[in-house]
C-alpha cells in the first residue's frame, strides 16, 4: 500500500504541474497576441504622426510672399487645418484620431543638427511636430483582448514625428541624387532684387498658370525684372558667372543652362558653393548674356531656376569678380535677344518657388536664400 500511495502522489504532481505550465504558456500566449497588437497600433501611430507632420509643414511654405501679401499666421493655421486633417486619415486601431491643441506645435529650426524649435519670428517658421495619441484623454485608449485575465484591461500609447523643410543656406553641393544644381550662370545685382521684393521696381506684364504651367501674356501680380545687363551704372552691370572652370565657353554656358551644375562643375569650387565666413563667394565674370544662348534660354521659359545675387562687381568681362552673398528662386518668363539695341534685348523673371536638393545648412541668420528651400523631410 505505501508504494502505490507514492505511485498516486507521483502523478497528481505531474498533473499539477502540467496545469501550471498550461496556465503559464496560456499567459505568454495572450501576452503575446496583445504585444503584437501593440505593435500594429504604435506603427500606424508612427504614420499617423509622420504623414501629419510631412503634409503640415509644406504649408508653412507662404507663397503669398512673392506678390507682396505676406501672411505667415494664414500659413500657420493652414498647417494646423493639414494637421488635423491628415492626421485622420490615418486609422489607428480602427479609429481616425483626432488631434488636441497641444498635439501640434509650430515654430523655427534653424539647425537640423540641433531640433531646438524657436517661436519669435512666424515669418520664419519651418517645422512642424505633431503627437498622435490613443489614451484616455485623446482618441480613448486601447482595450487589450486577452490580457484582461491577467489583469490588463487597456494601454495608452502615444508617437511623435516632427517635419522642417530648410529656407537658407549657406551654399549648394551635389544634390544626394547625383543630378545637377539648377543655377543659371547668370547673376543679379542685391539691389535691384531688393527693390522687386519691396514692389518699387518691376513690371507684371506675364502670367504664371500652375495648372498648365505655361507662361502667357498678362498680369498675376507677381512682378518681373529684366536680368539683361542695361549698363545703367547703377544698380549694377549684371552679366555671366563663370561656375566651374574660368573660361567658360558657349556651349559650357547652354550645357548648364538646360541641365544645370554638374558635379564636375563644382570641382574647381572645391565640391559646393559655398559662402566664406564673411557671407560671401566670389564668382569670376564673363561677357554677358549673348544672342548665342538664346535658343536653350527660351526652352526653359516657365521652368524654375536659381541665380545668384551680387553686391559688388570688380573689373570687366572675363575679368570681372563678383561678390554673390544671396541665391533667388526665379522663373524666365520672357527671352528677347533679337536687335543692336541694348534697351530692346530682355530676359524677364520672376520670383518663384524652387524646390532645391543639395542644400547646405545655414551658418547665420543672415538670408542668403529668397524662395528656395529644401523638400520637406523628417527630423525626428
Amino acid at each position: 500500500m505505501l508504494v502505490h500511495h507514492r505511485r498516486r502522489s507521483r502523478s497528481g504532481n505531474v498533473l499539477v504541474l502540467t496545469a501550471f505550465l498550461m496556465v503559464v504558456l496560456f499567459g505568454l500566449l495572450t501576452f503575446a497576441i496583445d504585444m503584437g497588437y501593440l505593435q500594429v497600433i504604435r506603427s500606424q501611430l508612427q504614420t499617423s504622426a509622420d504623414a501629419t507632420a510631412l503634409a503640415a509643414a509644406w504649408d508653412l511654405i507662404d507663397e503669398g510672399v512673392m506678390t507682396g501679401a505676406a501672411d505667415p499666421n494664414g500659413a500657420i493655421a493652414e498647417a494646423e487645418a493639414s494637421a488635423g486633417e491628415y492626421a485622420s486619415l490615418n486609422l489607428v486601431g480602427g479609429i481616425a484620431p483626432a488631434l488636441a491643441e497641444d498635439d501640434i506645435t509650430i515654430g523655427h529650426i534653424a539647425d537640423p543638427a540641433n531640433l531646438n524649435m524657436t517661436f519669435t519670428n512666424p515669418s520664419l517658421f519651418n517645422a512642424v511636430q505633431v503627437r498622435v495619441r490613443r489614451s484616455p484623454q485623446q482618441n480613448g485608449d486601447i482595450a487589450l483582448f486577452f490580457a484582461k485575465v491577467l489583469g490588463f484591461n487597456r494601454a495608452s500609447m502615444q508617437a511623435e514625428a516632427t517635419a522642417m523643410f530648410l529656407a537658407n543656406t549657406s551654399g549648394f553641393t551635389t544634390p544626394s541624387s547625383g543630378g545637377a544644381l539648377e543655377i543659371l550662370p547668370f547673376a543679379l545685382d542685391m539691389e535691384t532684387w531688393n527693390s522687386l521684393m519691396a514692389r518699387t521696381t518691376g513690371d507684371d506684364n506675364f502670367a504664371w498658370d500652375p495648372d498648365s504651367e505655361t507662361v502667357s501674356s498678362g498680369t498675376d501680380n507677381v512682378l518681373e525684372v529684366n536680368l539683361f545687363p542695361q549698363d545703367t551704372g547703377s544698380p549694377g552691370n549684371r552679366g555671366t558667372v563663370d561656375i566651374g572652370n574660368t573660361n567658360n565657353a558657349v556651349p559650357d554656358i547652354r550645357r548648364q543652362i538646360l541641365y544645370g551644375i554638374s558635379e564636375a562643375d563644382l570641382v574647381p569650387h572645391g565640391g559646393s558653393l559655398e559662402f566664406d565666413a564673411n557671407g560671401q563667394l566670389f564668382l569670376n565674370g564673363d561677357t554677358g548674356i549673348s544672342a548665342g544662348v538664346k535658343s536653350q534660354l527660351e526652352q526653359i521659359i516657365g521652368q524654375p531656376r536659381m541665380i545668384p545675387l551680387f553686391t559688388a562687381v570688380s573689373g570687366n568681362g572675363n575679368n570681372a569678380t563678383y561678390t554673390i552673398e544671396a541665391f533667388a528662386g526665379i522663373r524666365l518668363v520672357e527671352v528677347c535677344l533679337t536687335g543692336s539695341s541694348k534697351k530692346t534685348k530682355r530676359v524677364m523673371i520672376q520670383p518663384a518657388e524652387f524646390e532645391a536638393d543639395g542644400m547646405l545648412p545655414p551658418n547665420g541668420t543672415a538670408p542668403k536664400s529668397y524662395f528656395i528651400h529644401t523638400p520637406v523631410y523628417l527630423v525626428r
